[in-house]
């Protein structure tokens, strides 16, 4: 397992914020058509997003069957948002058309924000990373304009994590990171996107090991 001292720790963080963004696969089998009806339906105003059946609804995590039509709007924009960021139908202009002008996303465990351009520059990085990455859905909570998800990130890494300690290269290790999302919509566009990833099981996952002895003899 490679080991990188605690100098290293924040920046490399940073550099796999992008983890933080592993769009990919709505909910995993019986939700996924969902997010391929969201996506065909395209992110725009509201009444776009508005024809989602209770069908599909009821096999999301939801934690409130009784979405008023301007929330289950909101979910469809944030499921095509995953949709269009995973592997295999990857489309960065229909992703950053999710987000309104002034639409920021913020990896708020590595203390890194994207927007404008930003936005689609990370999808092209996370899929050579993990190429097969997805989310699995695991609790979904609509409140009004804000969307809150607990889920995990899933894929394999089999592209290399370039990092200031040097490249880590990939193992074919299968990652399962705990995260959580709070998507805040207004006039049906993303204004802020908040990730929190669990970049310790991530990395341990990879094959990094967090060198805490490192930190211990700076003394």
């Amino acid at each position: 397992m490679k080991s990188l001292g605690w100098k290293t720790i924040v920046t490399t963080a940073a550099v796999a914020s992008l983890s933080g963004l592993a769009l990919a696969a709505a909910p995993t089998q019986a939700a996924s058509p969902v997010a391929d009806r969201a996506r065909v339906h395209a992110v725009g105003n509201s009444k776009a997003h508005a024809g989602l059946t209770a069908r599909e609804l009821s096999k999301l995590p939801l934690t409130n069957r009784h979405l008023s039509r301007h929330e289950t709007a909101n979910l469809a924009v944030v499921l095509n948002a995953y949709h269009v960021a995973e592997g295999n139908s990857l489309d960065v202009d229909a992703f950053t058309d999710s987000f309104a002008k002034d639409g920021v996303f913020n990896d708020e465990v590595a203390g890194q924000a994207y927007r404008g351009k930003a936005l689609g520059d990370v999808l092209p990085y996370m899929a050579n990373l993990f190429p097969d990455v997805h989310r699995d859905l695991k609790r979904i909570t609509v409140n009004g304009d804000e969307v809150s998800i607990e889920l995990s990130i899933q894929g394999t890494f089999e592209g290399p994590l370039h990092s200031p300690a040097g490249t880590v290269e990939p193992n074919g290790a299968r990652i399962d990171a705990p995260t959580a999302d709070f998507w805040y919509l207004r006039d049906g566009k993303v204004e802020k996107f908040n990730c929190y990833v669990g970049y310790t099981a991530m990395y341990a996952q990879m094959g990094v090991n967090l060198d805490w002895a490192s930190a211990v003899d700076k003394h």
